[in-house]
C-alpha cells in the first residue's frame, strides 16, 4: 500500500496527503514532493516577445524585472498563468496563435526610466528586502581603466565616474531613494559588490577600500550607518586630526588593515609558549609584513547584523575574473567592537570543514522566504555532499580543491534560485548545463534532463534554441535559466552574438 501511495500518480499523492499527516516540522518539505508530478510539461519556442534584457523573479514570485535593450527603463512584470479562449474548433494538442505570446504569462505593472545622460543600467545587479517591498537597482557611466591617481584609491583598481543605486517600490515603481559613488569602482556583475541582509545593506568601494553600511528604513530612505575602512570607529577620524602634532598625515594604515595587523601578530605572539619559536614566527611575519600590508578587500557579505565576512587578496585577484590561485584571507569582523574574530586563508583546511559542514550559515537565506529556505546545499542535502566528496576524491590536489571551493565564499547575495525543480533530493541534472545559481552558460545541443530521485525516470527537459534544432555549431551561444520560484514555469533565454535574442516558456499544460 505504501508504495502505491508514492506511486507518480497525482490522485493518489492527494489521497496519501488526506491519509497520512506529515511529522511535525516537516509539512513544506512533503508538500514540496508534489512537484515530482507537478512539471513543466510544454514549450512555446521563441515566443512572441518585447525585445528586453530578462533578469529575474523575486522569490515571492510577484514580480518578474526586465530592463530594456538600451538599458535606460526599468520593466516589471506580474506573473501570471496561460488563459485563452476559442471561438472557433481548437487543437486539443496544440495552442491558439494568441496563447503563444510573452503576454499570455506576463502582465507589466509599469515601465520607468532609471537611468540618463551617460549611465547605464547594470543588467546583472538586482537585490530585493525579505518583504519584497524594496527593490535595489544600480546604473553607472562607463568604466576607465586609465584612472587617475588620487589620495586614498588604490592604484591598479578602475574608475568608474558615477554609480548610482536607487531604491525603487516595487509595487508601483516609485523611486524613493538614490545613493551616488563617484570616481569609485564597485564590482556590479552578479551583485558582487553588494548584499543584503534584513534591512541592512553593504556596498563594498574597492577603489577606496571602504566598506559602506546603510539601513533601509520602512519609509524607503538609505541612511549610511556607518563606513569601514580607513577608520573603524565613528569617532576615529576625529581623535587622529585632533593629534596632528603626532605627525598624523594620511601616514597611518586603514583602520581595518591595522585589525588585521595586530589580529596576526597577538595570534603568534599567543599561540606560540616558547620563547624561541615566538621569535621564529614573528621573523616571518615581519618577512610577509608588506605582503599583508599590500592585501585588499574583494568581497563582503553579511553573517548576522553585527559580523562581516571579508575577502582579502592582491589587487589583480580583486580586479580579475579567475581568481582561483591567488591568495586569499577570509575574516570574521565584528562592527560593534572592531575587532577581527578568526583569519583563515584560502587553503585552510578548517575553513573547508566549516565550508562543508555549516554552508548555509554562509548564505544568510532569508527567514520571511519558504521557499528560500530550501534551496539545496552539502549542508542540508545528503545528495548534494555525496557529488561534493566525489569531486574532492577526484581532485588531484588537496590544497587546490579546497581553494576552488572557497572561490564561491564570500557567498554572493540573492544569486540561487528556490525552485523546487533545484531541489536535489527531488531532481538530479547535469550542473554543467544548468543550476540553481545565477549563470549564463554555453547553450547546449541536446535537451537537459531532469530525472526524479525517486524514481530514477525522467521527469521533464528543457531544451534552450529553437524548436526543429538547426543551428551552427560554429557560433558561440549564450543560455540562462530563469525559473519561477514555485510554478512550473521556466524561462530559456538563448543568445547569439549579432543575433536576435530568442526566448523559450516551459510551463504545465
Amino acid at each position: 500500500m505504501a508504495r502505491y501511495f508514492r506511486s507518480s500518480n497525482f490522485a493518489s499523492r492527494v489521497f496519501e496527503r488526506q491519509l497520512i499527516s506529515p511529522r511535525p516540522g516537516a509539512t513544506v518539505n512533503t508538500i514540496r514532493q508534489f512537484y515530482e508530478n507537478l512539471v513543466p510539461s510544454y514549450t512555446i519556442y521563441d515566443i512572441d516577445c518585447p525585445d528586453y534584457s530578462f533578469r529575474k523573479f523575486t522569490d515571492d514570485g510577484k514580480y518578474f524585472v526586465a530592463f530594456s535593450r538600451n538599458h535606460q527603463d526599468l520593466i516589471v512584470y506580474r506573473p501570471i498563468w496561460l488563459t485563452y479562449s476559442c471561438n472557433e474548433e481548437c487543437d486539443p494538442h496544440e495552442l491558439p496563435p494568441k496563447a503563444k505570446k510573452f503576454d499570455s504569462f506576463f502582465k507589466q505593472l509599469y515601465s520607468i526610466p532609471l537611468a540618463s545622460g551617460n549611465e547605464y543600467i547594470c543588467k546583472d545587479f538586482f537585490l530585493y528586502m525579505e518583504c519584497h517591498r524594496f527593490g535595489l537597482f544600480a546604473t553607472s557611466t562607463a568604466q576607465s581603466n586609465e584612472s587617475t591617481a588620487t589620495e586614498g584609491a588604490i592604484h591598479g583598481v578602475p574608475l568608474i565616474e558615477k554609480i548610482t543605486f536607487h531604491l525603487v517600490r516595487l509595487e508601483d515603481g516609485v523611486i524613493l531613494d538614490e545613493k551616488a559613488f563617484c570616481n569609485d569602482f564597485i564590482n556590479l556583475a552578479h551583485s558582487i559588490g553588494a548584499y543584503m541582509y534584513e534591512d541592512l545593506l553593504c556596498i563594498v568601494s574597492l577603489r577606496y577600500q571602504t566598506i559602506h553600511i546603510l539601513q533601509i528604513r520602512d519609509s524607503g530612505n538609505l541612511v549610511e550607518v556607518r563606513s569601514i575602512g580607513a577608520f573603524c570607529r565613528e569617532d576615529d577620524e576625529l581623535f587622529l586630526h585632533s593629534h596632528v602634532q603626532t605627525g598624523y598625515a594620511g601616514s597611518f594604515l586603514p583602520g581595518i588593515k591595522q585589525r588585521l595587523l595586530s589580529y596576526i601578530f597577538c595570534k603568534t605572539w599567543n599561540e606560540v609558549p616558547d620563547q624561541t619559536l615566538r621569535v621564529q614566527h614573528l621573523k616571518k611575519f615581519y618577512f610577509h609584513f608588506q605582503d599583508y600590508v599590500d592585501l585588499i578587500i574583494w568581497k563582503v557579505q553579511f553573517l548576522d547584523r553585527h559580523h562581516l565576512f571579508v575577502k582579502f587578496g592582491s589587487v589583480d585577484g580583486g580586479v580579475s575574473r579567475s581568481t582561483d590561485q591567488n591568495l586569499a584571507f577570509f575574516a570574521v569582523y565584528n562592527m560593534e567592537t572592531t575587532d577581527i574574530v578568526s583569519l583563515h586563508q584560502n587553503s585552510s583546511e578548517e575553513l573547508y570543514a566549516l565550508f562543508e559542514q555549516f554552508y548555509d550559515h554562509f548564505h544568510a537565506n532569508p527567514q520571511a522566504s519558504s521557499h528560500g529556505k530550501f534551496i539545496s546545499s552539502h549542508s542540508n542535502d545528503i545528495h548534494a555532499l555525496d557529488q561534493l566528496r566525489v569531486i574532492k576524491n577526484k581532485a588531484s590536489s588537496s590544497s587546490q580543491f579546497v581553494k576552488k571551493m572557497m572561490t564561491s565564499l564570500p557567498y554572493t547575495c540573492q544569486s540561487q534560485s528556490p525552485s523546487p525543480y533545484f531541489d536535489l533530493s527531488l531532481f538530479r541534472y547535469d550542473e554543467k548545463l544548468i543550476s540553481a545559481i545565477d549563470r549564463h552558460r554555453h547553450c547546449t545541443e541536446h535537451p537537459i534532463k531532469f530525472i526524479s530521485v525517486r524514481q530514477n525516470v525522467v521527469k521533464f527537459k528543457i531544451k534552450p534554441g529553437s524548436d526543429s534544432g538547426a543551428s551552427d555549431s560554429r557560433i558561440k551561444r549564450i543560455s540562462s535559466f530563469l525559473f519561477h520560484p514555485f510554478f512550473p514555469l521556466a524561462l530559456s533565454i538563448q543568445q547569439t552574438y549579432m543575433q536576435p535574442t530568442v526566448l523559450n516558456i516551459h510551463f504545465r499544460r
